[in-house]
This record gives C-alpha cells, sequence and structure tokens, in this order.
C-alpha cells in the first residue's frame, strides 16, 4: 500500500517496467485509487519526459515505449553504505507497515552494485544487531564497514581506540558482533591489549583497518546478550558539563567540591567533573540556586527535570 501522491507515480513506473503493460484498472488496484487519479500520474510521467503510451480500445494498456529503459542509479561506496544502514535502521524503529518496502529498495541497491561493494554491504546486513532508541553517537562508516567484514571474514582489526579520557591506544582485536543498543554502536569481541573480552563504542575508534590474522570466534556467541552483560558490569562514569551564571568567587563561597573543575569563562563559571550517580548531581546543582546551563549530558538534563517535577508536586502537597 502506497500512500504519498509522489510514491505513487512513481510506483506506476515501476509497475511498468516490471511488467511491460498494464490497463488503467489493474494500476488504479494496486495503487488503490480511482482510474482518473491513474491518468492523472501518467501524465505526471510524460510531463516528466518519459514516454509512457496508452493503447486504446477495449482492452487498452498502458505500457513504456519499447526499447526505452531508465539510465541506473550509481552510487560511491560511502553512498551505498549510508543508504543501507539507513534501511537498516529504519526497519528496526517500528515500521511494520513499510517493511517489505525497506526489503525491495535494499534489493534494489544491492543488485546494481559492483560485486565487492556488494559483498561489503551484506557483510554489514548481516553483522550488526540493532537494539532500537534514538542515536546518541555517530561512528565513522569506516569503522562500521571494516568491523563488519572482519567479522564476516574472521579476520583481526588492528584499532586505534580513544578511551572516555581521550587516551588513544592502538591494540589488536577479534571482532565477535557489532551492535547498536541505547544510542550507541559497540562492538565486542577479543582484545589482545588486555587479553580479554573487551567492549568498544565504535564513535571513539579513531581507525580500525583488516589484518591478515585470521581467529575463531566462540560458537553460537549471541553479541547483543553479550553487549547487554558487558554494560551492566561496567559501572557507569558521567562526564558532566555545567555552566553557572555567576562568578567564581560567588560559587566557591557556596559549595567545596574538591574533585570538580571549575573554569571562569564568558557567560559564568564552567563545571566539568566525572560522577557516577546523576540524581545526586542534579540534587547538588539544585541546591545551589544559580541560573544553570547543563551542556553535558543529555540525560542529567532529564534527571534535573524530574527533579524540579518533584519538588513542584511537593510544593502542591496538604495535609489530608
Amino acid at each position: 500500500m502506497v500512500y504519498r501522491p509522489t510514491a505513487r507515480v512513481l510506483t506506476v513506473l515501476e509497475l511498468l517496467q516490471s511488467h511491460g503493460r498494464m490497463t488503467g484498472a489493474a494500476l488504479a488496484e494496486r495503487l488503490e485509487v480511482n482510474i482518473r487519479t491513474v491518468r492523472d500520474y501518467v501524465q505526471t510521467l510524460q510531463d516528466l519526459g518519459i514516454p509512457v503510451e496508452a493503447e486504446r480500445g477495449r482492452y487498452g494498456a498502458y505500457r513504456l515505449r519499447p526499447g526505452y529503459k531508465l539510465p541506473p542509479l550509481i552510487f560511491t561506496e560511502d553512498e551505498a553504505l549510508a543508504l543501507t544502514l539507513s534501511l537498516l535502521l529504519a526497519r528496526q524503529t517500528g515500521l511494520a507497515t513499510a517493511a517489505p518496502a525497506f526489503e525491495g529498495v535494499l534489493a534494489k541497491v544491492e543488485r546494481v552494485l559492483p560485486a565487492a561493494t556488494r559483498e561489503r554491504i551484506q557483510a554489514v546486513e548481516q553483522t550488526i544487531i540493532f537494539k532500537n532508541s534514538a542515536l546518541k553517537a555517530t561512528p565513522s562508516l569506516l569503522a562500521v564497514v571494516v568491523l563488519s567484514t572482519a567479522i564476516h571474514t574472521e579476520h583481526s582489526v588492528r584499532l586505534h581506540y580513544r578511551s572516555s579520557r581521550s587516551q588513544v591506544t592502538e591494540r589488536m582485536f577479534d571482532p565477535y558482533g557489532v551492535v547498536y543498543h541505547e544510542g550507541f554502536w559497540y562492538t565486542i569481541g577479543y582484545c589482545h591489549l588486555r587479553q580479554g573480552q573487551r567492549l568498544f563504542r565504535l564513535d571513539r575508534i579513531e581507525h580500525a583497518e583488516i589484518t591478515d590474522v585470521t581467529f575463531i570466534p566462540p560458537p553460537n556467541f549471541q553479541a547483543l546478550e553479550a553487549v547487554q552483560r558487558a554494560l551492566a558490569s561496567v559501572p557507569r562514569v558521567w562526564q558532566v558539563e555545567v555552566l553557572f551564571e555567576t562568578t567564581l568567587q560567588q560559587i566557591q563561597r557556596q559549595t567545596r567540591y574538591p574533585e570538580a573543575l571549575f573554569e571562569e569563562t564568558e557567560g559564568g563559571v564552567l563545571m566539568r567533573v566525572d560522577v557516577g550517580d546523576l540524581p545526586w548531581m542534579a540534587r547538588f546543582i539544585a541546591g545551589l540556586g544559580i541560573p544553570v546551563i547543563i551542556r553535558r549530558p543529555l540525560e542529567l538534563r532529564s534527571v534535573f527535570r524530574e527533579y524540579a517535577l518533584t519538588l513542584a508536586n511537593y510544593a502542591d502537597r496538604t495535609e489530608a
């Protein structure tokens, strides 16, 4: 079922290309419109220079002029990968009624690609696991392609990885899976530097390349479950950055927080600190009573808002 008028026009073209000729009644039935609307769609195609011919008479039908072919779409490898990832993600975000359309576009994109590019795209499609939520950090296309291909071919990769404290290390890594989970992309596998299974965020991978070294992945490895277990076992550290609209002298009079770095800047005082408890940080900020702009993390804004609503509810309470 196609609902957008532009999509219906293109669907008429697709049907005529695939079926050769179709009656107005058949097109109207497929598009769930009337015959007059089909004529309008055909006229639109003709206005665009596409030679749709109408056969008159009792058994008349529409067809493309014999020998006419649309020029093929040409994608660069990055464009094809970007389109494939977008379609895969869209397919996983609850658009169930449109799933056949996504499958059709994916099939068409793969059909026109060179063999080498098609194999890399198929590796991405067969490898990546999506766990729905809003995207919070974008990985490089190179990291996605290299890791997906390495998993598919069972080859180790060489990574330059940046930690949460901006320290970059080089390591050999055997990737077992790539997972999109709770707004972030992760890869999990065996890290030769740490000599154990490790979890890495793809947006922190600064460089990745496939090596000639092969590895044997664990049998029946469940990447999503492994990523969820790894995330649950790691203490969460949040990098907080908050701008207080005040002076350095005033904030130093109101609080003693040795773990935090306070820096006077344009517009006020910038506080930077790593914390593991966002609700505590929300209470700390609110307790200062100073106008504030929360720069990051975005999750702190939500926690702060929830705390403010809780206080507002307390203010409205009365004794029974």
